[in-house]
């Protein structure tokens, strides 16, 4: 049935600024096509210490793309560096993570890569499988991720992942400073867009008898009326949670960390070079990010205030970054882990910090802002509301969430870090089950999920990009990294020796393409000075 003109959504106000604020009006802005009017009313702040965001690969296709903005223009824009993994420090030997700068770049012996390079395959069966059948046998000893990727030596090298005439090596994300994206954003949708902006902190909300939200009203006196409300007010929930009540969920009990300790460390990037990933760096209670861009990186000590607290967190993140904690500038922040029981209730969607949150543990904050923008665009409403746009969305943000915090937690409760309570409370949490079948599968010798084997199928696939972003080559880089293996081959493949011998080439494949990349790449120092301009 075609809508009735009349009932078409008119007005949206996005209650926040911020980067879930601003990808939000940008993006309805370009998939509304201007036939709605669209306000962000954002209370003026107090500017933060820019302490870094990561991202995944999916950001430039997914939302620059759709804005038609190209990547080099937001990067200058934004101060952003290149991520092409999350590399994992100190999660399998035990003790303090006390290094210099130097030593943490080259990881010492206890470092693995969750890379974002496409993982190969061979006859449909993933090359993990055959480098599994090979270090059970006793034909190798090279970890899983530098047999199976070409990245890992390049990042070892700080090698940039496209060459210096813009032309892309290899999947990769971003790092940059959040506050100049959401900056930038903001200068797009008001001048581009036409979108309107309040600065002005809300004080009311108004609701009909149904509790619907009808209108917002300021301090400074304005009433800021719409159809459909989005949520962007960060942990506060100021309209999905305290005006509607929907309950939010906590997952403490599935992940243990709840507050962080971050600032910005000056960088010798000439003398050092600049890292092409993110570091996740085990602590006694947590673990420490760490986000290179240029002249500097952001950092922050996620922990569990249940096994330390705030004094004891900075020291410790201090004496890892040898900084006086009298003089450094900190960001303490203590976050709420876990979603809504809904997502979108009656004519309030809420997005970014007001809908779920997770430890950044692998990047997914902007994430879960892309794929929440991107569903809303896909199920926008009438004035109707109809409830099976409503339960569809839900059902989405609920899947994405609920996978995602099953993976994240498995990083923990598999970790062999055993030294502290923190790491020991870890390995008493329960597993949800979803994870558990996971573990079967991957124990068993089978594929956990069905391999991306190119670019064409992945950038093909959008709906499944945003449904299950954690593919069979995730699971394997973390699952092998933590020492956690299947417990033998894929039986299939002792009746395949034709394909065992053919996926054998493979592997030096993939040497020869890391030696190429090496010899041709631009370190990420070079290329990003002369991205930026400096």
């Amino acid at each position: 049935m075609t809508a009735n003109p009349d009932n078409r959504i008119q007005k949206v106000v996005i209650l926040g600024g911020g980067t879930a604020g601003w990808m939000t009006a940008a993006y309805l802005g370009k998939a509304l096509q201007g036939t709605v009017g669209i306000t962000v009313l954002e209370a003026p702040t107090i500017p933060r210490i820019g302490v870094g965001e990561a991202t995944v690969p999916n950001l430039q296709r997914s939302f620059f793309d759709f804005l038609g903005i190209s990547e080099d223009d937001w990067m200058r824009e934004c101060n952003a560096s290149f991520k092409m993994a999350v590399r994992f420090v100190n999660w399998r030997t035990e003790g303090p993570a006390q290094a210099t700068a130097r030593e943490l770049r080259n990881g010492g012996p206890d470092h693995f890569y969750h890379p974002f390079g496409l993982l190969p395959d061979y006859g449909q069966t993933p090359l993990s499988h055959f480098w599994f059948k090979r270090k059970y046998e006793g034909r190798t000893t090279e970890p899983f991720d530098y047999a199976c990727f070409r990245e890992p030596p390049v990042m070892d090298a700080l090698k940039a992942p496209r060459w210096l005439d813009g032309r892309p090596a290899t999947r990769y994300a971003w790092h940059f400073d959040a506050q100049l994206v959401a900056d930038f954003l903001r200068r797009f949708a008001t001048e581009k867009q036409g979108v309107h902006h309040v600065q002005d902190a809300m004080v009311r909300v108004e609701q009909d008898d149904h509790g619907y939200v009808t209108a917002l009203r300021t301090k400074g006196g304005l009433t800021l009326e719409a159809d459909l409300f989005v949520d962007c007010s960060g942990f506060r929930g100021l309209l999905i949670n305290q005006a509607l009540e929907e309950p939010f969920i906590d997952m403490g009990d599935h992940l243990l960390c709840d507050s962080a300790v971050a600032t910005a460390v000056p960088h010798d990037d000439k003398r050092y070079g600049i890292e092409p990933y993110t570091s996740a760096i085990a602590m006694s209670s947590g673990w420490t990010w760490k986000i290179p861009m240029l002249g500097r990186f952001g950092t922050g000590y996620v922990y569990s205030s249940k096994f330390t607290d705030q004094e004891s967190a900075t020291q410790e993140f201090c004496n890892l970054w040898d900084l006086d904690p009298e003089q450094a500038k900190f960001n303490h922040i203590r976050f709420r882990v876990g979603r809504n029981r809904r997502a979108w209730v009656k004519n309030v969607v809420g997005i970014g910090l007001s809908s779920c949150f997770l430890e950044p543990l692998e990047s997914t904050g902007i994430y879960f802002i892309t794929a929440a923008i991107y569903q809303l665009a896909k199920h926008f409403p009438d004035r109707n509301f109809s409830q099976g746009l409503i339960d569809s969305f839900n059902h989405e943000i609920e899947l994405m969430f609920d996978d995602t915090r099953d993976f994240i937690q498995a990083h923990f409760y598999y970790a062999p870090r055993n030294d502290t309570p923190f790491w020991q409370a870890n390995k008493n949490l329960r597993l949800p089950e979803n994870i558990q079948k996971k573990i079967s599968a991957y124990r068993a010798g089978l594929p956990i999920n069905s391999p991306i084997t190119d670019e064409s199928t992945y950038y093909g696939n959008f709906e499944a990009e945003f449904r299950n972003f954690w593919t069979n080559g995730s699971y394997y880089c973390i699952f092998s990294g933590l020492g956690l293996h299947p417990d033998a081959p894929l039986p299939a493949l002792a009746h395949q020796p034709e394909s065992v011998a053919g996926a054998e080439p493979l592997f030096e494949t993939v040497k020869r393409q890391q030696q190429n990349l090496l010899e041709t790449l631009p370190s990420a120092y070079d290329y990003l000075r002369q991205l930026h301009g400096a």
